[in-house]
């Protein structure tokens, strides 16, 4: 058999030409179900049936998403929670399968991983194809580059932000984001963003200590018009 990995960017609209052909040559998309309003399943749905693809939902196993002693330990449980609950639907159908991943498969996503953990159990064939990521679309919504001239751009999670920037990063591309922990870098420069690329996304620029309130009060706006929110943004600290 045969999967695929086809990372559709923020929706729809992002489906390259290559990912498009590829779609047009698999059986259906296997997606994780989340349960409730799944809004990210939603989307996939959406995307399968504009090229006429059956989607096969798979309900997500459980995980610890507060903040767990061993996170990595914890991810990796979930991972493979994953790969068995995926490995039941691929032996029965066979074919070629397709994953949508949000975003580009290369960047904070668990995709790859996990199929390359079903390739250890099924004799199979995957590729990835690319897709617009989240700091691509952040940095073009804004109108920016991402890194000064001639310097480098961090990309990290919300987790470890203080970390990163204790350690010298002054650049950094911020993804997984919860509410910004931005306590103490009122001087900083933000370019903020909430999902992206949908119709409830929601755009913050501007020196910390002067957009904070705007950007709180947008990121409840997101939340209340999707049911969901998921952040991404650019901090760079003074010159």
């Amino acid at each position: 058999m045969r999967v695929r990995i086809l990372g559709v960017g923020m929706g729809p609209q992002h489906v390259t030409a290559e990912v498009a052909a590829a779609l047009g040559g698999v059986d259906y998309v296997v997606a994780a179900d989340k349960g409730g309003d799944d809004n990210l399943l939603a989307a996939r749905r959406e995307i399968a049936q504009a090229y006429g693809v059956e989607v096969v939902a798979v309900p997500d196993p459980e995980r610890d998403r507060d903040d767990p002693v061993d996170y990595g330990r914890t991810v990796r449980d979930w991972h493979t929670a994953r790969v068995d609950a995926y490995e039941t639907v691929l032996r029965e159908r066979g074919g070629t399968a397709a994953f949508l991943v949000w975003g580009d498969p290369s960047l904070y996503d668990s995709t790859i991983r996990v199929v390359e953990q079903l390739a250890t159990r099924i004799p199979m064939e995957y590729d990835v194809l690319p897709g617009i990521s989240a700091p691509q679309l952040l940095a073009a919504r804004h109108r920016i580059v991402l890194h000064p001239v001639g310097r480098p751009v961090h990309v990290t999670t919300a987790r470890r932000l203080r970390e990163d920037i204790a350690a010298g990063q002054t650049n950094l591309a911020v993804m997984l984001g919860s509410v910004p922990d931005l306590a103490d870098l009122e001087d900083w420069s933000i370019w903020w963003g909430a999902n992206l690329g949908t119709a409830s996304e929601e755009l913050v620029a501007g020196r910390v200590g002067h957009v904070l309130p705007d950007l709180l009060a947008a990121r409840d706006r997101a939340r209340a018009a999707a049911g969901w929110v998921m952040d991404a943004y650019l901090l760079r600290a003074p010159a």
